[in-house]
């Protein structure tokens, strides 16, 4: 029988990634999608007649018993109340990224998730980025040698201020990009290369209507001695390339952004042909200088999350992430947001 799967709101999230993932995962369906907006309901029963549309999420808590799992798509702020009433009504739930404004937040969520016994997934889907894919593959097989130092950025150029929550500047909120894109950065730095023994960031706000962060520098020191340099930024007229991975034999450098986003956006899913394979020309390279090769870009494969959830539902599997790893990212962010405030190094304690 299908996992019959309730998704909490309709925008981007929930969209363009969570219910086309959802769909295209065998032994999931999507039951019904939570939206208050007319002209959303309107397009989920385009794109998926056979889901039902539900005004308010409490009319799911009412009739848990039709649902084996929830998926949180909501802006932030909801992401821990709508997690914790899943949890009290007896459904394991997937949020989105970041699950929490807070690592207390997030810590809480944790205990009545044991208390309850069931699961919180954290949607952190860019584990499946095939470039990351690839860049993780080369580290895992020692192609580099020693790893040195990893750089990683998520840059666009983005002069105009897109009004929406994400330029909150109320805590609650998690808004700017160290939350947003800077939960990706760090959840695949500290994926690689473990929780690192210090942090110092800069975080920045520069243009003129912009109220939340848009430009920030993460330097991640890891166990071992790998150093992470992460960028996201609105601002960047030029961007650099998407990973640059340093080891003592080797690097590996690519450029440009996965293609399942925007893919995705042109209303693909991984059940069409192509879906996530990346074309040559966007191949990295691998190599020292004067013996470069280019590197196959692995095929991105976003619904393999989703994939793995059902698995773990049916006790066939790890979790694909697991809510320590959320916990441990949003200390890392805490630590960047102190660091960048204060003007100086922050060590983590041992944990």
């Amino acid at each position: 029988m299908d996992l019959r799967v309730a998704l909490i709101g309709y925008g981007t999230g929930g969209s363009v990634f969570h219910a086309p993932l959802i769909s295209s995962v065998p032994g999931m369906r999507l039951a019904a999608v939570v939206t208050g907006d007319e002209d959303r309901g309107r397009a989920v029963k385009e794109r998926y007649p056979e889901t039902e549309v539900v005004d308010g999420p409490d009319r799911l808590w009412g009739a848990s018993g039709d649902y084996d799992l929830v998926v949180v798509a909501a802006p932030n702020r909801q992401h821990v109340p709508l997690a914790r009433t899943a949890l009290t009504s007896g459904l394991p739930v997937v949020v989105d990224k970041p699950v929490a404004a807070s690592a207390a937040d997030a810590r809480s969520l944790a205990a009545l998730s044991a208390v309850r016994g069931l699961p919180v997934f954290p949607f952190h889907n860019r584990r499946w980025d095939g470039d990351f894919l690839t860049a993780a593959r080369l580290v895992a097989t020692d192609a580099l040698g020693q790893v040195q130092r990893f750089e990683s950025r998520f840059e666009r150029w983005r002069p105009e201020v897109r009004p929406s929550w994400k330029q909150s500047t109320d805590p609650r909120d998690a808004g700017g990009l160290l939350f947003d894109l800077g939960t990706h950065l760090i959840d695949q730095a500290v994926t690689l290369f473990g929780r690192p023994d210090s942090v110092y960031a800069e975080v920045v706000t520069r243009r003129p209507d912009a109220t939340a962060p848009d430009d920030v520098f993460v330097a991640l020191s890891h166990p071992g001695g790998v150093r992470s340099h992460l960028w996201t930024s609105a601002t960047a007229a030029h961007l650099g390339p998407r990973f640059r991975v340093l080891g003592s034999r080797a690097s590996y450098t690519v450029s440009g952004m996965d293609v399942q986003e925007a893919q995705l956006h042109a209303g693909l899913t991984p059940k069409d042909p192509g879906y996530g394979i990346a074309p040559p020309e966007a191949y990295g390279l691998v190599g020292n200088p004067g013996d470069e090769r280019p590197e196959p870009t692995a095929p991105g494969a976003y619904h393999d999350f989703y994939a793995a959830v059902a698995r773990a539902l049916s006790g066939d599997g790890p979790a694909p992430v697991r809510l320590a790893d959320a916990i441990r990212g949003l200390e890392v962010i805490e630590a960047a947001a102190r660091s960048a405030a204060e003007h100086t190094v922050v060590h983590l304690d041992e944990g």
